[in-house]
Parts: C-alpha cells; structure tokens; sequence
C-alpha cells in the first residue's frame, strides 16, 4: 500500500499542539494505526498479540520522528504510543489551574493593533479557543463574541456598534462572518474597466480631528441623522418636496435626484480620463484607489509599507540603470505589472543631504513612485509617524521625512536629482557634520570646533550651531566658576602644575585607582598618568621628568601642587631640591590655588563621562578614556593660549585630525585566523596608543586589548551594552567598602564624614546580597573564634550562585551542573534516602543547594567547583527531630603542636578529605525531606525523600558523622586523645606513632613512614568515600610549606590576609610597623554619641572586619592577639576613634602579608610565657592576661583576654595571669604525654618574682581573698611538680606583646623569640 508524504513541523514548546495533535491523528489514521493511541489491550480482538505490538512499535517510531529533541528527551522512557501520547498531553497541554490561568489571560488581554490584519486576529483568536477546549474550558458562544468584539481597535467602533445594536442576540460565528466581510469591503477597490486598474494604497483614519470632535457628521443612505431622534422632526417642512415629518437633508426625494445626476456624470466621463478616484466617504476614509492608467506621472515620493522594493516609473530618473527581462509587480486587484529594469536614483533629503535609493525597480506601467518602507527597515532603518509626519532614521539620525497629505498618504519631503545634478554623493548636513565631529573630538565645545573649521583641519568642512547635546548635559554641568588667574611664562617646562585625582570608586581594567596629571603652564599641555597606589606618585614624577626633560633640553623650573602626602614627602622633597626646582603649595583649604590643575581634572572626567555615556560602556574603563580625553585636549584650542592647541605650541607644528574616530565606536580589525576564517574581529575603539602608529581596542570575545592599524570604523551607531562576561562581577568584587584614607587632616576626615552621612545610596558593603553575621552577644573565647570563623568563610566567597536557578544560568553553569551530578551521584551511592509518600501528620524539611569555588593551589591545581546539597535544619524540632549536637571540630592549638612535632622529628604530613562526610551518618529519627530541586523524579513529583543516612544542614549531622567516625577509628587500634576528642593516634609494634587529626570531613595524617600513612588511607577507603590531596599544603585557609632539607615547616595566611585588605579597600594603605599604636586609648567613651556619629558608624563595616581579624589572629598570627582583643570589646557601639584602630590594624597587615609561623627552629620542648597588663581596661579597670606557649621556638598557643576579676595589685593581677597560663600548660603537657612526647615538667616564665612567690607560699592572705578559688589551685600544682614558674626578664618575655602597645624594637623582638617571621 503506497503512502503519501506528509509535511508535518516537528512538536516543540512553540508548536500549537492542538493542530499538531489532529493532523498527527490524520497521519496515523492513514497508516492505518490511529488505534494504537488507545493502547495494545483496546486494539481490535481479531489481531494477534504480535500484530497488536508491531503495529504500536510503527505508531511508536512515527510518533518518535515528529517530535523535537527537546521534547523527545522529556518522553524518550515513554514504551507504548498510548503512554507517549498520554505523557505529550501532560507536557504540552496541561491541565493545570495555572495553564487555564494562563489560557484565560490570553483570551482576555488579545486584542487588535491598528492597521494590522484581521485575519491574524481571528487565527491566533481560535487557537486560543482550541487550547480551552483541550484543557476542558467551555464559553458560552455570545460571550466568545462579546469578548471578540472588545478586541478590536478603536477605528472598528462603527462596526462595533452596529453589530451590538442590530440584534438581540450573537454568537461567536455571527461576529466570524461579519468582521471577515467587514475586513473585504474595507479593502474593496473600484472596479476597472478594460482601460483602468487599480493600486491600493492603505492609510490610517485619524477620527480625532477638529472637524468632527469625535462625533460622526456622515448622514446614512436613508437621509437621517445618526445623532438625533426622529420624534425631534415632528412639525416641520422639508423645503424640497414641501412636505411634513422630515427636512431637507432627509429628503429622500433629494437625495434620489443625486445619484441619478452623479450616474448621468459617469457615464459622460471619457476612457482615457486618469485622474484617481478618491473614496473618502466609505469605511471613514481608509481606502484609497489611485488609476494606474494615469495620463500625469506623479514627481512625488511616496512612503509605502505596503509594497516590497523601491519603485518609480520614470525612467530619466535613474543614475545607474540594468535592463531586466522578467519580473513582475502585482497590484491590489490581482494585476500584474511588468518590471522592466533596475538602478539607483538620487534623492535630495529634507535637509539637503542627496542618498541614493539602490535596486529601485522601473515599473512603465506604474504611476507612482514608492519608497517601500518594509526595504529600509531590513537595512536598519527604523520609522516612527506622530502629528502627521513619518520619520526615518538610523541611529540618532533621521534622514528622511515624510508629510501625511489629505488622502492619508506619507509623501516625501524631498526632490528626485536628474541630469547631471544627480551626483554619487552622500554627503551629511551642517548640522550632522557638526555633531558627527563632536563625538569624534569628545564632545568639543562649540567654539573649539569652530576655530579647528577656521583653519582647516576638519576635512575641510563647516562648522555650524551645536545642537543639544544630552550626554555634555550629564557630563558637564557645573556649578559657577571661579575667577582665572594669570601666569606669565617664557616657555615650556618654566612652570609644571600637577594633581592627583582619586581614588576612583570603580578600580580600571588595568588595577589603577589614581590618575596623576601634568600640566605645562606655557603650552597647556597635559599628561596623565594612571596609578594604583598613592606611594607610586614620586616613581612617576621621576620618570616623566627624566623623560620630558630629554626630549625638550629644558629643565623644569617651578612645581605647582597641594600639600598631600604624596606631594611633601623626604623622598620628593629631596629630589626637587636637589635638581633646583621651586616648589609652590597651596595653601591648606585652597584648593583654588591650584586652579590650572584642578579644572583640568574637571575637564577630563567631564569628557570621561560624555564617552562612557556615548559609547554605553562601564565605568571600569575610566582610565581608557581618560586617557583618550587627554589626547583630544592637547589638541583642542585652549583660550589661555588664544585659541591655539596645546600639541601646536607645544611642538609648533598642528595636528592632524583625519585620523580621529569616536570613542566607543564598534571597530572592526584585521585578522588572519585561517583561509575560511573571517578576516575581522568586531571590537570597540578605546582610543590611540601612544608611541605606536596604530589603534587600540578592546576585544570583548577574549577579552584583551588590540593594538592594529587596519581597522574599519562603524561611527553610525554605538553598541547598545556592552557585555564583559564576568565584568560585573569583578567590578562588584571591587566596589569600595568605604573610602578608607591612611591621611589624618582634618580636610580629608571631613570630606569622608560627609561623603558617607549625605549618601545613603552607596552602601559600604559588597554589593552583593549577603547573610548578615551577628557578634556574639557574651565575648568568651570559643564564641569569638566561631564568630572569626564565620566571618572568613564570608571572607572566602567568590561570587558563587546563590540558589539553583542562577547556578544553572550563570557563565560556568556547566561546570555548576557537573558538580551537582556528582553531588547526587554520591547520595545515590550511599542510599541517602527512599522516595515515600508523605505519612498524615508528619512535616518536611526543605533543601537547598549550596555552591562552593575553592581556588586551587597557583600553578599546581585548577579552582574547583563543589555543590552540596543541604537541608533547611532550622525548621527541626528539638526532641522530634534531633536531640545531641555537635561537631567534630579539632582545636587550633592541637594543629599547631602536631605541626611541631612533625618539624621537630621530620614525619610525613598528608591530607585526606572525606567526600560527602555527614552522609555517613545513620539517622535515628524519621525525617522527610522534600525532592532536590533541578533533580525531582519524573511521576513522582509529589513523593518525599525519607532520610536513611544525615545530609548536611541537618542538626544532628555532625553528631551522627563523628559517632561513626570514632567507631571506626577505635575499631582499628586508633586511640582518642583524651584531651582532644578529635585527635586521634595509634603505636606500632617498632614503637612508632601515627597521628590523625580531624575537623569535620578534612584530616590530616602524620607519620614516620609513608607505608603507615598509606595504610591507613587504604582503612579509610574501605570504609567512607575519600579524596586523597596528598602532601598537606593547606588546610582551614592556613597554607602549610614544609622545607625537608632544613627540617623546617612554615604555617602562613597570605592568601587570606591579602583578601582580607582587597575586601576592605586597604591594598595600597601605608603599612606601619606596629598592630596597635600607644596613642590609641580606646575605651566606652569613644562611643557614638550625636546622631550624625551614630549614622556614620552605622555604614562603617565594623564587626566584619574584626571578625576577619580575629580569624587571622586564631590561626597564625599571635602578634594581633593584643590588638584584636582592644577592639573587639567595642563591637556592640564602635566609635570613630575605634574604627580608626581597626584600620591601623589593617596597615600593619598590609605590610606583613607575607609573616608566617616558623616550625622546628630549635629543640626546645614546651615553653610557657606569661603576662598581665594592671588596669588596661580602662572601662572596668580589668586587668588583662596574656600568655604564649612554644614548642620548638615556634607558638602554638597563644591568649589575650581581660582577667574577670579586679586586681587590686600589679602582683595579684600577675598572680591570675600564672594561674590561666598554668591552665593551658597542664592540657598541653598532657596532649603532648599522649602523642609520646612525655614532657617531665613544663616550665612557665613570668617576669613578676612576687607573684612567683605568691604561688609558692600556701598561707591565707587578707589582700588574697576577693581572688576567686579557682586562681588558688595553682598553688596545688606547683606544689605537687606538675608545673614550674620561673622568672624571667621583661625584655625577654614575648608575652609582653600580648598585653600592651610595644616599640617596634623590643615587638619585633618578641615576633622573634616565638618564631613569628618573614
């Protein structure tokens, strides 16, 4: 049996699937297997069971082959056509409340532009109708109508009403049939005889016009009024046939005698008679029927978006011509036209610019010339028609307009060229010219044109009024200017004004924050260069004077600048005097005074701003087209030097302008990518390069910039926003926190104040959402180290995704959905849980995905993606869903002595990490949980996830992770350290010790043979799923640096630290020496206390950057312990002079970056150093503890708190510093006994003999009994051994760092005896 081929579009999501639905039933009932939809067992009982399978398997394979991958892939699991077409039904036609929400909504919002089709209408109206019907939603048929009728425009109100007016009832069919003829006669043409044909020109009634003011003056065929009443005409006369009852405009009589004398006209008219025939009294003036016939060829241009090309039939008219010999035009009423060839034609614009209209089509036949607007807009063209007139432009610049006539025709204002007037030419208007070399000269003022006109140098031509200008509006405007000085200088290089502008809030692409301008006095010359730190200033001046210098032979003799820093330091001092040069400084708080500097500062981020605004680039190319304005300025006449450019008097010679093009403007460059590449890639103009005879642009695909000298030049039009890719993020990443300024003059630090009290807008946080860390409201210990901890992990962010659907729509949106597989392959593996339905009475737990980017180690690994799936723990209830919590986290101190002794005795160090560690854990409660999103299992989408195994997120998750973990690890001859619960070790039979250490899911392994260390990876593999990162390198953020041939390992932060200063806006502060100055004397005092106070502090991201500096601290850095407690006190209510501190903080990090803690440098055992500041607290007159333990030279411990006590003694106050330290010896020395390095007694230095023998003597004092008990039991550990205090002097206890401000002599001493170094 032969088949016929059908065409069938294959089902997507933008196929009506309610026609792909009948015609597939169409072509299945041909084959003969339309039964196979309603499944195997419904099929006819006369066929076998191996008939009823082929012929579905057909109905299968033809299903299959008509539908889109995108769909195919969602019913691939699909095995019958029943189920397939079942499942196509759900897909595609859901019914949903929300998809007959959706159908409803269409229905009532459809409605019927003017001008377009009907026919359109009345199609999408029924496909909306037949969706309905799918989905099971009947309308009664006069609504349908109802609804149809109020979607028509405005000009179909005469149809509207008649429909309404004339029955008493309608049905959706009735209002089909009645707008489909409607629609016909609308566009009814007179009939042509054998001498005529018709040419429909559609136009658009406008029925607000003054004439008749919204009310319809035409009277009806019978003669009456649409607008009065017929009881109205009672009693009157009709002055025509004399009778009663109407008047004569009504008289049909009258109206009768019209139309025979307009038939007797017509048929007296001639055959050869062209003028057109106007219809403009039927369906209110919207037709317009013009004689093709007609004897005068019309000169006028008509704007049409009825016809497809350009047309005219005037053959004289053409410049450039090429006969055809086929084709053919066809008109409204089915004729056709011969096309008889093609050209060009030149028009003379509105504006007096001559285009040229190409591939003009030559119509003999024709009696109109068209200009099809449909033609112009696939060229880029857009059209726009208010008040009359139709304009069309490109770009910002119109360049045609065409007026409406009375017969509702757009005719072209312009004239045709002929003859030899009809020149090639394209030339721009005085207006076009001026504003075209505007933009090129970055947005020059009028003047400045004007003068370069004068002479010559813009190509010859003219130069008129600049019109407005919005971009110079949101660039320029300024407020009243300040009176000019005078300077009479000989020469160039007699007198040098110079500024520094910044910093700016957006950092260039280049890293730079700070633009640095010199000024020649004599020329007005300018030079800018672009830097990222303040400090660079001196290093640039050199440069540029060594440089200027050779090139003029001149010297500089006088220095114009203010009085920053950077300006008056030794170092420039020096120099200026050294090389004679006078300097002159401005007066404090006179800005003023060095005016020339200054407004041309203004002068160049006014240009700045007018390109980034006219190129629609972001603000992190500042320094590109600062850079640009600065070319453009030096050769813009300047008034100061009459008019002349600073390039001109500079060098003597002019510039020349021929090669200036708009900044910002797409620049296409040459390339050579291979011989079927494209010979250019699209880039963006960013200005001239200096030295180099070439362009330099940036190419936004690789983001780099090109230098080339074969470019070509789109300055039409700009790109609308130029998208960078991770451009936003990065800026994001670099937006100042707050304007933090290492100067202390009282203009600067009122300048701040006032930035951030009047500017709410500019947040001083990222500006990125954020989850808000809260200090923690009791300042003990392992509060404040939780607190550090959290506030790095915020520190350590990368701009990860927040939830799923950015994930999944972000750049590395691959790599995201890559990690999330493997996440949910390893829930798999381990059985994470069962899809069950959810019992009566029970709640679920919601889950969330979480997405982490660890960088990787530079040049050894790539940053990689992880994604955790978690769930929404706070919503558990205690003693439901969970009971004991806890997490197995080691402590900082025991790191640290495990590092000590793997230096002291040279082990091997390894790093495991347990992949998804929590879901190890078995759950002893039921929890439902709901399906993860992105991954919720087809058909059972209303299923639960009954967890088998702990997820993260999830209270009692660590718990039930470490309770397994330590089951293990004892199960294996691994003993737990009895002072560290997640310290773990194990003796061999050759009486060697492996060690194991555990935060969380990440371990560290020691080791005298790599054997052991691999044997124990082997045990753990077994059991969890592990990920071996080998050697140690780092861990918790702490990098770890092991040095085998001097049996030395060095712990550091620099890669926290230096994000910690990029977070804070303090990478190019000036370091100091010291963490905490002695002139800072903080206490409640400085607290806030005016409301302005308040609202500064209140943007100022205090706690954040404690928290940061608390982590530092925690981990390997004890030199900030005394700085960091001083003002982590003030967290609750920081003042300004607290702040202040904070920032000292930070410079002396941002000189340091590179201190790290120093491992094995001698054999010493543990070393104990105390400490105690009497009354540091100058609030509660507290005193203050502060201790350090060594082992090996290097710190391992180390505490500085306020004692909870008042001492009234500096011996008292010593005595309870010993006692806290003791406390931390007795733990380290049993910690050390267990990992086999038995200490026989642990020594504890303190440089006060009276409170050494305040330990020692047992009697009762009176002056003792306020102390608390618990500082007495030291008394019982010396006594017994355990512990022994000695004296030492202050200048060689390190614990004298921890407790007060220190010179930097004696601090860097005390960095030294605890090996903290460089």
């Amino acid at each position: 049996m032969a088949f016929l081929k059908y065409e069938i579009p294959l089902l997507d999501r933008n196929t009506r699937f309610a026609l792909w639905q009948i015609k597939m039933q169409a072509v299945l009932a041909q084959m003969d297997l339309e039964d196979a939809l309603l499944g195997i067992d419904k099929m006819p009982s006369t066929l076998t069971d191996e008939e009823k399978k082929r012929k579905d398997r057909k109905a299968l394979t033809q299903l299959h082959l008509h539908l889109s991958n995108e769909i195919l892939q969602d019913v691939m699991k699909e095995k019958t056509a029943a189920a397939l077409w079942k499942r196509l039904e759900q897909i595609c036609m859901s019914k949903t409340l929300t998809s007959k929400l959706h159908m409803k909504q269409r229905l009532y919002a459809h409605r019927l532009e003017e001008g377009a089709s009907v026919h359109e209408l009345l199609t999408v109206f029924k496909e909306i109708l037949s969706n309905l019907e799918a989905v099971e939603v009947q309308y009664d048929k006069e609504d349908l109508g109802l609804i149809l009728l109020c979607s028509l425009p405005p000009s179909y109100s005469t149809f509207r009403d008649t429909i309404l007016y004339s029955r008493e009832s309608l049905t959706v069919d009735e209002v089909y049939d009645s707008l489909t003829s409607y629609d016909k006669m609308k566009h009814l043409v007179v009939k042509p005889d054998s001498q005529r044909e018709g040419l429909i020109v559609r136009g658009r009634q406008d029925r607000n016009t003054d004439d008749d003011r919204g009310r319809t003056q035409e009277r009806n065929h019978r003669g009456k009024s649409k607008g009065r009443s017929k009881s109205s005409n009672r009693g009157k006369t009709c002055n025509f046939c004399k009778k009663k009852g109407h008047i004569k405009s009504e008289c049909y009589k009258l109206q009768n005698k019209i139309k025979r004398e307009a038939a007797n006209q017509k048929g007296k008219q001639p055959e050869n008679f062209g003028e057109a025939d106007v219809v403009e009294d039927y369906s209110d003036g919207e037709l317009l029927v013009a004689s093709v016939n007609d004897s005068k060829v019309s000169e006028e241009w008509i704007l049409d978006s009825g016809c497809t090309f350009h047309m005219s039939p005037n053959r004289d008219w053409f410049t450039t011509y090429e006969t055809v010999s086929e084709g053919v035009v066809l008109m409204g009423n089915n004729a056709s036209c011969k096309i008889a060839g093609v050209g060009t034609i030149k028009v003379k614009m509105f504006d007096g610019v001559v285009r040229t209209l190409s591939d003009v089509r030559y119509v003999p036949e024709l009696k109109r010339n068209l200009i099809s607007l449909s033609t112009l807009d696939s060229k880029g063209y857009r059209y726009t028609a208010e008040s009359g007139v139709l304009k069309i432009s490109k770009g910002s610049l119109v360049v045609m307009k065409g007026q409406r006539k009375t017969a509702k025709l757009y005719v072209l204002q312009g004239s045709t060229i002929t003859g030899d007037a009809a020149v090639a030419s394209s030339s721009l208007s005085d207006d076009d010219i001026t504003k075209l070399w505007h933009m090129r000269l970055g947005h020059m003022s009028e003047n400045g044109m004007v003068e370069l006109s004068k002479r010559g140098l813009l190509d010859g031509q003219g130069i008129c009024k600049l019109n407005f200008c919005e971009h110079c509006v949101f660039g320029k405007q300024k407020r009243v200017r300040f009176t000019r000085g005078i300077h009479n200088t000989k020469e160039t290089l007699e007198y040098i004004h110079s500024d520094l502008w910044g910093p700016s809030r957006v950092p260039s692409r280049g890293g730079a924050n700070y633009m640095l301008t010199f000024i020649d006095d004599f020329s007005r010359k300018v030079w800018a260069f672009f830097l990222k730190q303040k400090s660079d200033v001196f290093s640039a001046f050199k440069s540029w004077k060594i440089m200027i210098e050779k090139q003029t032979g001149k010297q500089i003799k006088y220095l114009r600048t203010d009085n920053g820093l950077e300006f008056c330091s030794d170092e420039f001092n020096r120099l200026c005097k050294s090389k004679g040069i006078v300097r002159h400084l401005t007066v404090r708080h006179t800005p003023q005074q060095n005016g020339v500097a200054e407004r041309m500062n203004r002068t160049i981020m006014e240009k700045v701003r007018c390109m980034l605004s006219n190129a629609n680039l972001p603000k992190s190319f500042w320094a590109e087209a600062a850079s640009t304005a600065c070319f453009l300025i030096n050769r813009s006449p300047s008034v100061a030097i009459e008019k002349k450019t600073p390039q001109e008097v500079w060098s003597g010679n002019p510039a020349n302008y021929s090669d200036l093009k708009i900044f910002g403007c797409p620049a296409y460059a040459h390339v050579n990518n291979g011989k079927l590449e494209p010979r250019s890639i699209k880039c963006v103009f960013l200005g001239y390069k200096a030295g180099v005879k070439g362009y330099k642009l940036w190419c936004p695909e690789n983001r780099k910039v090109v230098i080339s000298r074969d470019v070509v030049f789109d300055e039409t039009a700009m790109l609308p926003n130029l998208s960078l890719k991770d451009c936003s993020n990065k800026e994001n990443q670099k937006q100042v926190e707050h304007q933090i300024n290492t100067e202390s003059t009282p203009q600067v630090s009122t300048k701040i104040e006032n930035r951030v009290a009047s500017s709410p807008q500019y947040s001083i946080a990222k500006n990125r959402t954020k989850r808000e860390i809260k200090p923690p409201k009791k300042y003990a210990e392992a509060d404040l180290v939780a607190y550090a901890l959290n506030v790095a992990e915020d520190i350590d962010a990368n701009q990860e995704p927040s939830n799923y659907s950015e994930a999944i729509s972000c750049e590395d949106s691959e790599k995201w959905m890559f990690a999330m597989q493997e996440e949910m392959e390893s829930l798999h593996k381990n059985k994470t849980w069962d899809l069950v339905k959810l019992p009566k009475g029970k709640k679920t737990v919601r889950c969330k995905w979480v997405f982490k980017k660890k960088e990787g180690t530079p040049g050894v690994e790539e940053p990689k993606y992880k994604a955790r799936l978690v769930a929404k723990g706070y919503s558990q209830v205690p003693g439901v869903d969970f009971t004991d919590v806890f997490s197995p986290v080691v402590k900082h101190s025991s790191i640290r002595a495990l590092l000590g002794i793997v230096a002291m005795h040279d082990l091997e160090l390894e790093q495991l990490d347990v992949k998804t560690a929590f879901l190890h854990g078995e759950l002893e409660e039921d929890i439902y949980m709901q399906q993860p999103e992105g991954f919720t299992v087809s058909e059972k989408e209303d299923y639960v996830c009954l967890l088998k195994k702990s997820l993260y997120g999830l209270k009692q998750s660590p718990r039930q992770w470490y309770k397994r973990f330590d089951s293990f690890m004892t199960s294996h001859d691994f003993k737990r350290s009895s002072f560290d619960s997640c310290v773990y070790f194990k003796k061999n039979n050759d009486g060697s010790f492996v060690y194991l250490l555990l935060y969380v899911d990440d371990m560290l392994i020691a080791a005298k043979d790599k054997g052991e260390i691999r044997k124990v990876k082997a045990q753990l593999s077994e059991e969890f799923e592990m990920k071996d990162l080998g050697p140690a390198k780092k861990i918790l953020g702490m990098e770890i640096l092991t040095d085998r041939k001097t049996s030395k390992l060095y712990l550091s932060q620099k890669g926290y630290i230096e994000k910690l200063l990029c977070r804070f806006n303090m990478r190019s502060a000036k370091p100091v020496s010291t963490p905490l100055a002695a002139h800072f004397r903080l206490s409640s005092a400085l607290s806030p206390q005016s409301d302005d106070e308040i609202e500064y502090m209140s943007h100022v991201p205090y706690s954040s950057a404690v928290g940061s500096l608390m982590y530092a601290m925690v981990c390997s850095r004890p030199d900030l312990s005394y700085a960091v407690s001083a003002v982590s006190r003030y967290m609750a209510n920081p003042g300004k002079e607290h702040w202040k501190a904070v920032q000292w903080i930070l410079r002396y990090l941002r000189g340091t970056t590179d201190v790290c803690l120093q491992f094995g440098r001698t054999e010493d055992g543990v070393i104990g150093y105390v400490d105690a500041d009497f009354t540091g607290d100058l609030d509660r007159r507290r005193s203050l503890t502060g201790y350090v333990f060594t082992i090996g030279g290097c710190a391992i411990s180390w505490k500085a708190t306020l004692q909870t006590t008042v001492a009234l003694s500096t011996t008292e106050a010593e005595y309870m510093a010993i006692t806290e330290a003791c406390k931390e010896a007795i733990w380290l020395k049993g910690l050390f006994s267990e990992l086999n390095e038995d200490l026989q007694i642990s020594t504890v230095f303190c440089d006060s003999q009276s409170a050494i023998f305040l330990t020692k003597d047992q009697m009762f004092h009176e002056r003792t009994k306020h102390i608390d008990v618990r500082y007495h039991f030291v008394r019982d550990i010396i006594a017994r051994g355990d512990i022994v205090v000695s004296k030492i002097s202050t200048h060689e206890n390190p614990a004298d760092m921890m407790t007060k401000s220190l010179p930097i002599t004696k601090f860097e001493h005390c960095l030294d005896l605890v090996g903290v170094h460089c």
